[in-house]
């Protein structure tokens, strides 16, 4: 490479995006990020039908295609096969956000095979065969392509009460470092982005922003907001982020970095509880 010349980026992928779970949280925020960034996108929803179609008609306000499949990661074999579905109705596929998520609070001692077993399908399971589709689509069309996938905070910290979660993020962690190897000479990078805790409807919020001031024990002290993770996978599916690859993004308000300073801070044995 000449001395001052930047790389020429290998990003020519489609300009279509899908996003799992996007009914409403990080996976709508994604989504419209990315319909404002130029994508047409395919979405899926498990239960959410209204919040689906609100999806929907955001990426339409922003003049990009928009195509919807409900599906079950419970049963990820059938449900991945929204994938193909929705890359053609769309005409193609570029990037694919793994972010359908689903978790328990059930201590490890006291939880039954189906219900670890129904985490697992969801957060693991489902990821690698939704990437796997995408993977292949991406591979034949040789055009490159991007695979992000939303883990937590717990992809490298424990939780008490969380144990499949736990498990089934470290092990999506994991998964997508192999899946970086496996890809990159085709041009697709795999990355995952691991958000704390974040005013969604799944940490019992509203899609609204959170107020400064409201977790102290926090570095940043307030939950995150759903477009700042948003942010953050447009950012690793993009051209820019073409030399990233196996990474692991922290969009956690540093919540990450507070294990030793937390745990001298507690006067109660209660965590143990969950």
């Amino acid at each position: 490479m000449q001395p001052g010349r930047a790389p020429v980026s290998e990003a020519h992928y489609d300009r279509v995006a899908i996003i799992t779970g996007a009914d409403s949280g990080i996976g709508k925020a994604t989504a419209v990020t990315l319909a404002e960034q130029g994508f047409d996108v395919g979405i899926t929803f498990h239960c959410d039908d209204v919040g689906a179609q609100q999806t929907v008609h955001e990426i339409l306000a922003h003049g990009r295609r928009a195509a919807v499949r409900r599906h079950d990661l419970t049963d990820p074999v059938t449900a991945s096969e929204a994938v193909d579905e929705l890359a053609d109705e769309l005409g193609g596929l570029g990037i694919l956000v793994n972010n359908a998520g689903t978790g328990s609070s059930t201590p490890l001692l006291e939880m039954d095979f189906s219900e670890w077993r129904s985490v697992l399908s969801v957060d693991l399971d489902g990821a690698f065969l939704c990437s796997q589709r995408a993977a292949r689509r991406m591979v034949e069309r040789g055009a490159g392509g991007r695979i992000v996938n939303v883990t937590s905070v717990h992809e490298e910290y424990p939780r008490v009460g969380a144990g499949p979660y736990c498990a089934a993020k470290g092990g999506l962690r994991l998964l997508s470092r192999v899946l970086a190897l496996e890809l990159s000479s085709h041009g697709i990078t795999v990355n995952t982005v691991a958000p704390g805790e974040i005013a969604t409807p799944m940490t019992g919020q509203h899609d609204r922003p959170p107020r400064p001031g409201t977790r102290p024990g926090y570095p940043l002290d307030r939950p995150g907001d759903a477009r700042e993770v948003a942010s953050a996978i447009a950012f690793l599916a993009s051209p820019a982020a073409s030399y990233i690859t196996g990474a692991s993004l922290f969009v956690d308000g540093a919540l990450g970095l507070m294990g030793p300073q937390a745990a001298g801070a507690l006067t109660s044995p209660d965590w143990r509880e969950g």
